[in-house]
């Protein structure tokens, strides 16, 4: 049984459709695409680091796949990953709606993600960039080899993909919610989405303003960041991170989303403190704008400037702990079905909270004088970031692929990838911490003899990961065209998009849907 939103095959109603379903594959397409690229990247980085004396990449090479690593795997994957793919497939139908409030900018948004991502590799296959993601001043501005023009506007461009996204949703969720929907029944994937939005609809025009000032001074000399001409290279610095920062929140929150849904459906109860949490998704992205100085606290920044960032650094903690709190008390005493998408649930609480507790390490000012040059940092970034956002990402995919699909994927080779993915990221990401704490430098790929051990062990951890990533792609694939039947709801979850037809019709639904109960209203004959 083919999807009916895939039924049309021709290569013309791909690139024309307006149907958010269709969008969201061609999403998932390019992001899995860009990912693959990132990760051989990172790849190439691991091996390079089997040698202290850095003799199998040249460090040019490195630099430059440093770069492409960090561009790739954060403006187009982990960004756009849950928004664009999960966000931009359910978020209708868990409204009621049949489809999103634009359909034409949404599409719009695709093509100029696309645009920004083909500068970006056309800047690789010219030769590269070696300035590490963050473009950092004067260096890109004014110094650096290679085409920084080129991605540094294709990631100018995909930001505007992010605000139409951003607006897109706000929108819809305002204006196409079903008869009965309030606000505080509303499912907290999609408080999640709300609060991203917020933050991709401010923030990330403050990324394209910097971007646009390095193309500025790059191009033309106009003194922005270059002190000898008059600029200021912390400047750019408070610019950047003040996008940078919230931009956390963009990757994290929506897998915050995620994991709520995965956990109350496989647990067969009702969040614990419903409000609480879509309260506490609002206060991440209002406070996430607040703390971007504790990014340069080993820069001329004042002292008292990084005391009260380090307070305040401290205080975004408090709503993200109420969460794990939240979803340990949701799991508590309920019935719970150990199935693939809770195991990456599990994943994400356990990896998240590791790399949530270790941002505090960072938060304070002495211990990140010690550690913020070094592989603690990446360390703890990867934890956040590829331990929490990438699990709740699979997880997602792997909860909705029944309905994305309306076929069930193979239930052991998928817990046996989910595994595999924790365990290998572990060995790779934790003996980082040793690493940086040790004072191993993070960019360089020469280091002293005594980090050697350590530094194997991690390479073989990403072995294990590779692995783990590439099993999901394998059997969804398969089980895409081949699983079998799911069925319109496999979990007996609650939620309009379980109300549904799998895969969903052209329009989602038949008859508008009435929502008569609150969010997550398990019956309670489910409990134990």
């Amino acid at each position: 049984m083919t999807p009916s939103y895939l039924s049309q095959s021709t290569f013309r109603s791909w690139l024309c459709t307006l149907d958010h379903k269709r969008i969201a594959i061609l999403y998932l397409a390019s992001i899995t695409a860009f990912f693959s690229l990132a990760a051989c990247a990172a790849a190439a980085m691991r091996i390079a680091l089997l040698s202290p004396q850095g003799d199998l990449i040249a460090s040019d090479l490195y630099n430059r796949l440093f770069t492409l690593h960090g561009v790739l795997m954060v403006w187009f994957f982990l960004i756009p990953a849950v928004p664009n793919v999960l966000g931009n497939f359910v978020l209708p139908l868990m409204i009621g709606a049949r489809d999103l409030a634009f359909p034409r900018l949404n599409l719009a948004s695709w093509y100029v993600f696309m645009a920004g991502a083909a500068l970006v590799l056309y800047s690789l296959f010219s030769g590269g960039v070696d300035t590490g993601w963050t473009f950092y001043t004067p260096y890109s501005s004014t110094y650096a080899d290679g085409h920084v023009m080129a991605m540094a506007a294709g990631v100018f461009i995909a930001g505007f993909s992010s605000i139409f996204t951003g607006l897109n949703f706000i929108v819809t969720i305002h204006r196409l919610r079903a008869p009965g929907l309030t606000w505080f029944r509303l499912p907290l994937f999609v408080w999640s989405l709300y609060s991203t939005s917020i933050i991709l609809v401010l923030a990330t025009p403050v990324l394209a303003a910097v971007l646009f000032l390095i193309m500025l001074e790059r191009g033309f000399g106009v003194g922005i960041f270059d002190p000898r001409i008059g600029g200021d290279p912390l400047l750019f610095q408070h610019l950047f991170w003040f996008y940078s920062h919230p931009a956390v929140y963009i990757m994290i929150l929506p897998g915050m989303g995620v994991v709520t849904e995965i956990v109350t459906c496989f647990s067969r109860q009702r969040v614990f403190g419903y409000n609480v949490m879509a309260g506490a998704m609002l206060a991440i992205a209002l406070l996430g704008f607040l703390v971007w100085g504790h990014h340069m606290f080993v820069s001329s920044q004042s002292v008292y400037a990084g005391v009260v960032f380090s307070l305040l650094s401290f205080l975004v903690s408090v709503p993200s702990a109420i969460k794990v709190f939240n979803w340990i008390s949701t799991l508590h005493r309920g019935s719970i079905e150990l199935r693939t998408p809770l195991l990456y649930a599990l994943g994400f609480i356990a990896l998240f909270t590791f790399g949530g507790l270790t941002g505090l390490f960072l938060a304070t000012l002495p211990v990140d004088v010690h550690v913020h040059g070094t592989y603690f940092v990446v360390a703890h970034f990867h934890y956040v970031m590829v331990g929490g956002m990438v699990m709740a990402y699979l997880g997602g995919a792997h909860y909705w692929f029944p309905k994305i699909s309306g076929r069930l994927y193979p239930e052991g080779p998928a817990r046996l990838a989910a595994v595999l993915i924790f365990l290998g990221f572990n060995v790779t990401f934790f003996p980082q911490f040793v690493l940086g704490y040790l004072g191993m430098p993070r960019r360089y790929h020469l280091y002293p003899a005594q980090f050697h051990t350590l530094n194997v062990v991690s390479t073989c951890g990403a072995a294990i990961l590779g692995i783990g990533y590439l099993l999901p792609l394998i059997y969804l694939t398969w089980a895409f065209f081949r699983g079998q039947p799911a069925g319109d709801n496999p979990w007996r979850a609650t939620g309009l998009e379980w109300k549904t037809a799998s895969p969903p019709p052209e329009h989602n639904f038949d008859t508008e849907p009435v929502v008569t109960e609150a969010a997550y209203a398990y019956p309670k004959e489910d409990r134990s």
